[in-house]
């Protein structure tokens, strides 16, 4: 497997406006080496603001991020190496894009769901960017792994 290039990976979700957001900025941090990658939703809306907020304490600006449609993008002939949904509706909806795009499906909690006072959906939602971070870790040291083992 060759590392000389970069793979571009789509993350979707429902509303491009927290998992596939915070997977989007992850990657392109922690794997800005081997990736590229891009978010959209299958039905987007404005950015969620608790995300934003929990994202700049981790140094990652989204303030200026905007959502997208991942039929746009279908419709535009985009390909992928990966499109990883990160909701199990992503997942059932999702189209299935041109070219030799690998499917993934990760699935966590959607931050717009948080019931509770401000500080317990903070709470709750900084642990779902956690989540999002550790599980795009282990795709770029699997990746990583996969680069170093003989063919």
């Amino acid at each position: 497997m060759n590392g000389d290039f970069k793979r571009r990976v789509l993350f979707v979700c429902i509303h491009n406006a927290a998992r596939s957001q915070m997977a989007e900025a992850f990657l392109n941090r922690i794997g800005e080496r081997y990736f590229e990658a891009e978010s959209a939703g299958m039905d987007p809306t404005e950015i969620n603001p608790l995300v934003v907020e929990v994202m700049a304490e981790v140094g990652i600006d989204l303030s200026g991020a905007k959502t997208k449609s991942v039929f746009d993008l279908y419709r535009s002939g985009e390909e992928y190496s990966y499109v990883i949904t990160v909701c199990d509706e992503a997942h059932e909806r999702c189209p299935l894009f041109p070219g030799p795009a690998r499917r993934i499906s990760w699935n966590f909690q959607d931050p717009a769901t948080f019931q509770g006072s401000r500080e317990e959906t903070l709470v709750m939602t900084r642990k779902v960017r956690d989540e999002v971070r550790a599980k795009v870790e282990e795709f770029v040291r699997d990746f990583e792994s996969r680069l170093e083992s003989p063919t």
